[in-house]
């Protein structure tokens, strides 16, 4: 009876561990099949910037720029395609490549070309916002302007998203005033002014930049709460990745940013 009964819990301790190995397995299949769809689909859209990039050149100092831009996401693109080793990796180089087409765009507009078709929506542009209109302001002794046009005296494009958890219109401004934020991952003392004095009023953007401050900015929430009923946003996901965590550094794409 005794010798019966450890059979029994042999063969079920041997059940249980085959059904283990056969759920890990098929998972692992899973997991297989939805990194090689994600990198697919990811080097679909890097080939597609780096066709475009090779193709053009800039004229002026916009264009010239915008290209020096989608270059710069190429090649992050591309390297992080290389090293992704889950589906999510994979989606972050391709979110970096679908930037990096925003700045072809953009790129396109400045040299007077047809922009080409609407291009996928990155996650967070909806919540930035679209500059609508020309502004000029004094901020830490420089002018710093916004412009829905590529001009001379606006020659930096930024496509719009999220950066250090704050939205940035797209548009073309003056200087990339964003990138040290970027770069840092967090905003300087002051910069609830320099949005408030760029943006307040502008339609388009609409959100209250110091309620943004002291609430979304630390986490919390509320500030975009406040955002949102003042401006009628219509909501959005991360910029650049910002969804994630899977490498770690900036918020661009999580790879270190520029």
């Amino acid at each position: 009876m005794e010798g019966a009964l450890l059979v029994l819990i042999i063969l079920v301790v041997a059940a249980i561990g085959f059904a283990v190995y056969a759920a890990s397995k098929a998972a692992g299949r899973r997991n297989a099949a939805s990194l090689a769809d994600a990198k697919a689909e990811a080097r679909r859209v890097i080939e597609r910037l780096g066709g475009q990039v090779f193709a053009l050149s800039g004229t002026d100092d916009a264009s010239r720029q915008a290209l020096a831009d989608a270059s710069e996401r190429y090649t992050a693109a591309s390297s992080q395609i290389d090293q992704a080793a889950s589906a999510r990796q994979a989606e972050l180089a391709k979110e970096s490549a679908m930037e990096g087409l925003y700045y072809v765009r953009a790129a396109r507009i400045a040299l007077g070309m047809d922009p080409g078709p609407e291009l996928e929506s990155l996650s967070g542009q909806r919540v930035a916002g679209t500059v609508t209109e020309d502004r000029r302001v004094q901020f830490e002794g420089r002018e710093i302007e916004a412009s829905p046009m590529p001009s001379e005296r606006t020659p930096n494009y930024y496509p719009g998203g999220r950066v250090a958890g704050r939205p940035v219109p797209a548009g073309w401004y003056s200087e990339p005033w964003w990138k040290p934020a970027l770069v840092a991952g967090a905003w300087g003392v002051g910069s609830a002014m320099l949005f408030s004095s760029l943006f307040a009023g502008m339609g388009g953007v609409g959100y209250d930049a110091q309620a943004f401050e002291s609430g979304y900015a630390d986490g919390s929430g509320d500030g975009l709460a406040a955002a949102q009923d003042g401006g009628g946003w219509d909501g959005g996901g991360d910029f650049g990745g910002d969804g994630g965590g899977d490498w770690g550094g900036s918020d661009f794409g999580d790879f270190g940013g520029f």
